[in-house]
Parts: structure tokens; sequence; C-alpha cells
């Protein structure tokens, strides 16, 4: 097969937000839910390792695929910070099977991006991008305004542009980080217009005589677990202030420019993050709500993401992290009995009535394999850090049960059952999540020395 990317297409695409697109959007992604609760098709009956991992790939990136998609119910639409919290290595060559599988993701990487630059470009910064047919799409919030959606953009840009410095033989690794420098170049402006308007919106919040700045003091504003619905939550704010970090790192904002509108540098914007949610010793989920015993102020996705807000360079950053960690590790709650699958909450969050209906323990007592996997990689930065191996053993452990759950459930699972089956309500039937499995051999490869599946090509 042919190693050149697929060239872009140049069809205009148009982005609509309102009213009206809010409707037809939530219409749109009714059918989706419904279509999937009547149709989808059971799995077929592969349980070997490789072969499930080879088929979730070539369904993953199928050429045929218009963006990289999640292979959920929802899975049609479209959700911009999914490429900082679930696609961190789509281009690991470790994960890539062969030189066309390494075409395939290069080249839906890029059109996945592309589509996403251009809804920046036309003011069109949502949590979800609804496919509507003909190069229209629609912008809507789903459940509150987006704290994420531009790292997810950049999290797709950094990983297009990092592509050639990974050691890899496929061409195609050397034509991404082109084609995302040249990304870079024409949408760079959008970009910074958005980042400084996201930076304008942050809110003072005062916490005991000291003033802080967050971006959900009055309304809730939605990460990858927006369907919490609360106010104040660390991993919004987390994401906020790795938006800022990345879009220094690429370039497209001067940190100076950050400065004037935030009034401290991004070093004191994150300590002061980590003094105000870690003021009782761990990172408490949300500031929302009276306090609770420490098992119930926390939650699993305070590991945030990959190359994102913890970097373990200080060590009252690392204390903070170990404490939080060893509150879900020491705490039966979080965990599917008799493995390391961790649950995303202690307590189920509160429900707005479509989660009750539809997913009711989308975010509380159910397991993301994905965030465990995040949980885990964290876990190895704590101990490369720090220089022991506190954590090894448990994050070892962690990729060892999903690996069993992906054999024999058939496949990468979205969400596991807080029972540890698949995850089943009316309305969503237990999803194969297809195009998150390569960040799970990632880590594995980092977690046990040595890769997971090989290949010869």
């Amino acid at each position: 097969m042919n190693s050149d990317i697929p060239p872009p297409s140049h069809r205009a695409n148009r982005f609509y937000q309102g009213m009206a697109a809010t409707f037809v959007a939530n219409a749109l992604q009714a059918v989706n839910f419904l279509g999937d609760r009547f149709l989808r098709k059971s799995h077929h009956s592969l349980s070997a390792i490789e072969d499930l991992y080879r088929y979730s790939m070539d369904s993953a990136f199928s050429v045929s695929e218009a963006f990289l998609v999640t292979g959920a119910p929802h899975a049609s639409a479209y959700y911009p910070r999914d490429f900082a919290w679930f696609y961190p290595d789509v281009l690991d060559p470790n994960t890539i099977m062969d030189s066309q599988d390494a075409v395939r993701r290069v080249g839906l990487l890029e059109k996945s991006v592309r589509l996403l630059l251009e809804a920046v470009r036309a003011n069109v910064v949502t949590t979800t991008l609804v496919p509507a047919g003909r190069g229209r799409y629609l912008g809507v919030n789903y459940f509150s305004r987006p704290s994420d959606t531009l790292l997810g953009i950049l999290a797709g840009l950094q990983q297009m542009i990092s592509a050639e410095e990974r050691t890899s033989s496929y061409l195609a690794m050397s034509q991404c980080a082109h084609a995302g420098r040249l990304l870079l170049a024409e949408y760079g402006e959008d970009l910074k217009r958005a980042i400084l308007q996201l930076a304008s919106e942050l809110e003072p919040f005062n916490d005991d005589g000291t003033g802080y700045l967050l971006c959900d003091v009055h309304a809730p504003r939605s990460a990858a677990t927006d369907t919490r619905a609360e106010r104040r939550r660390f991993v919004t704010n987390a994401s906020v202030y790795t938006t800022f970090v990345w879009g220094v790192e690429l370039g497209i904002v001067n940190e100076n420019e950050l400065k004037r509108l935030l009034g401290r540098d991004l070093a004191q914007y994150k300590n002061d993050l980590l003094r105000l949610f870690g003021k009782d010793g761990h990172i408490r989920h949300s500031l929302d709500g009276p306090a609770s015993s420490p098992v119930s102020s926390v939650a699993l996705d305070f590991v945030s993401v990959h190359r994102g807000f913890w970097d373990m360079n200080d060590a009252t950053e690392r204390a903070l992290f170990a404490a939080t960690a060893d509150l879900i590790i020491a705490e039966p709650r979080f965990r599917i009995p008799s493995t390391f699958h961790f649950l995303v909450s202690a307590d189920n969050p509160r429900n707005k009535i479509i989660h009750k209906i539809a997913a009711p323990a989308y975010q509380g007592r159910s397991s993301w394999p994905t965030f465990n996997v995040e949980f885990a990689d964290r876990m190895l930065d704590f101990d490369e850090a720090s220089g022991g191996d506190t954590y090894r053993a448990c994050a070892q452990g962690i990729l060892k049960d999903i690996r069993t759950a992906t054999e024999v459930h058939g496949g990468y699972q979205e969400l596991i059952s807080e029972h540890g089956l698949k995850y089943r309500t009316w309305a969503y039937k237990g999803a194969v999540a297809h195009s998150w499995f390569p960040r799970f051999l990632s880590v594995w490869r980092r977690a046990y020395g040595t890769p997971l599946l090989q290949w010869n090509d």
C-alpha cells in the first residue's frame, strides 16, 4: 500500500450553534442512543488479546470514518477533549501493527484535528460536535460549557507534531509531523484568540481570605467527566491550567499575555490550585457542597491527562498525589471486589433526570478502564520522580485486570459496572472502546518493561 497520507478534503464545513442547533443535536443524539439500544450487534467470539486488538484497530481507524470516534453509543458525535483524555498514544509506534495501520491512523488524526480547528475558527468551541450531513456540524454542550475542548485540540496537534520524534520506520510519521506544523501555522491565531478568551473567563474565588481563580465558580464546566454537573471541581481547573501550559509550549500564546490576564504566572496559578484543592492533605474532587469524609471527597479523575497537570517535580505535589492515591487504593468502595479495577468514586454523584434513565452510574459507581490506565501511568510518574517502586505493583495489577476484562468481555470496554460486568443501562448496552486500546498498550510497556503485543512489520 502507498504510505503517503491521503490528501485532506477541502470541502467547506459549516458549524452552527444556538437553541435550534441544540434541539436538532439532541434529537440526533437520541436517535444514536436508540439505534445502539435496538440495533447493536453482539460482538464476535474472539478472545485472544492479539485478535481483539487487530479487530479493534481495523474498526477504530477505518478509512470510511470521517473522524476518530470511541465506539460508544454516542460515537457518531465528535468530542474534542478525547484527544487529551483518551487518544494520547494513537501514534505510539509500539502500538501500530503495520504500515497500513500507520497510514490509516495518521490520515484520520489529521482529518480530525483539522475539523476541530475549523470549528475554533468559526468560534464554535463546545464539548460536542454533532454531524448533521453534507459538511454541517452542530456545536452543543453536554451538559455545561467546556473546560477541556481546547486542551483536546492542542493534544491532537502535539501528537501530530511530535510524531517524527518517535523511533519509527513509518514514513507516515514524518508526514504527520509536517501536516501538524502546517495546521499550527494556519490556525495558530484562532487558537490564541480562544485560549486568551478562556483565560479572561476565569472568576475570582475567595477562600479564608485568599483569592484564587477558577473556571467554574458560579456554574459547572465540563471535562471528560462532565455528567457530575458540579462546580469548583479540581479536574476542570487542572484542565484549564494544562491548556495554558500547552499553548505556551506550542508557541501559540506568550506566557506574559496570560500573566496579564491572570494576574500571576503559570507556576503560581498551579500552586494556587494545589493549595486550594489540597488544603485537607489530599486533592478534593470538588469544593461544591458540604465537607464530607476524605474517601467521599476524592474521585479517580484527579489523575488528569497524560503530560498534563501532574509533573511530580515538586515534593509537595508528590505528597498530595500519594495521599489521594492511597485513599483510593485503601477504600474498598473504590474497587471492584478481588480486582484492581478502581471506580470513579466511592459514592454516586448527583444525577440529572437524563442520567437516571440513560446512564445512572456513568460517573459514579462504575469503572472507566481508561481512567484506570491513567491512574497506573501517574503512579509510574510518581515512582520515576521519587526514585522508588512505591506503586509499580499496583500499576501492573491495574493493567493485568484490564487485560483480563478485555479478553472476557470481547474487547476494550468503555465502562465496567461496579460488579465487574459490562456496563449496561436501558439506553447504554456496553460499548467496546476500540480507539482507546493503544493507550493501554503504551502504559503496559512502561509498567512491565516489555510490550504486550509485537508485530513484525
